[in-house]
């Protein structure tokens, strides 16, 4: 015989060897296993929907996410420049008119020597040089808008500051202070300021604070005698198909606290005397407890750079003369 069927026989193949995919579809539906093979391939598909509807679900959560992040720093944004204005406005409300500084100067070194040499040499008669410190936490007090009258709304738009004027209207002048006082008023035959308020004097420890770095330099005066310093690790953003937006936030929230921890172990190591604690105002608060003062301040780089910038930043003082 030459028939296909004789052939192959002859030629010792098996029989379900001539046409494998039509016998196993024979076999599919004699077994019943035909309308389970559409049904699994339904199903597999129906999977496959709906990972992909997970997969976009994840990335839309994600780019939500990202969208109220930047809300919220439009709404900060806006939330200040509103207090700005508001600031601005108090200034200008005046009864005689537009009243502003009439001088307003960063100082050097050598220029905020002599202002606070000049401001030490005034002597008058007993009560005859009004100072305060105002830490602009609450409102202007009492004390403050007698002795500045007309120009009380500038010592507020200055605040905190140390506010020091006299009797006679010859001296006026708003200092922005580096390492504050408890606020106070008083009126008597000197201006009351010390030099560790704005200058750094004696033994004392600068801490620069991050969430993601560390630096601490120990002085004496201006001059550094040891650095310490070290960076941890944060994730500083969420992937997109990975983990969910809010165990993001907790796992980084969990990073910054680990990393507190370590800084607030180094400070106490040191256990300073006198510490100035600066850097995001997000994390300093945090150490307000240890510290003689805290401000934020901008500071980026390697710890060392860093901790130039912040103590830079922390001892600059600003002169405004209402």
């Amino acid at each position: 015989m030459t028939d296909g069927f004789s052939l192959q026989w002859r030629s010792g193949k098996p029989l379900l060897s001539l046409f494998p995919s039509a016998i196993q579809s024979m076999l599919d539906r004699l077994l019943g296993r035909a309308s389970l093979k559409e049904r699994v391939a339904e199903l597999e598909e129906e999977n496959h929907h709906l990972e992909r509807q997970l997969d976009a679900e994840k990335e839309r959560r994600a780019d939500a996410a990202t969208e109220r992040q930047r809300a919220e720093a439009e709404v900060n944004r806006l939330e200040d420049r509103v207090a700005e204005l508001q600031d601005r406005v108090e200034r200008l409300q005046d009864e005689e008119g537009e009243s502003t500084f009439r001088t307003e100067e960063t100082l050097s070194r050598a220029r905020l020597s002599e202002v606070l040499d000049r401001l030490e040499s005034v002597e008058t008669e007993p009560e005859g040089v009004f100072t305060a410190y105002v830490d602009g936490e609450h409102s202007l007090p009492a004390p403050v808008r007698e002795a500045f009258g007309d120009r009380a709304s500038l010592v507020a738009s200055a605040a905190p500051c140390l506010a020091v004027t006299d009797d006679a209207g010859l001296l006026s002048a708003c200092l922005s202070v580096p390492a504050p006082p408890s606020p106070f008023t008083e009126w008597a035959d000197a201006v009351r300021l010390e030099r560790s308020w704005f200058e750094p004097t004696g033994k004392h420890v600068v801490a620069l604070v991050r969430s993601d770095l560390f630096a601490l330099g120990e002085y004496d005066g201006r001059e550094q005698a040891a650095f310490h310093g070290f960076d941890s690790e944060l994730k500083s953003q969420h992937s997109k198909g990975g983990f969910s937006q809010s165990r993001f936030e907790r796992l980084r929230d969990q990073q910054i606290d680990s990393h507190l921890d370590r800084c607030r172990a180094a400070i106490e190591e040191v256990s300073p005397d006198r510490l100035y604690v600066v850097g995001e105002g997000s994390v300093i608060h945090e150490f307000e407890a240890l510290a003689t003062a805290t401000k934020p301040v901008d500071a980026t780089g390697e710890p060392d750079d860093a901790l130039d910038d912040a103590v830079r930043s922390l001892w600059t003082v600003r002169l405004r003369v209402p």
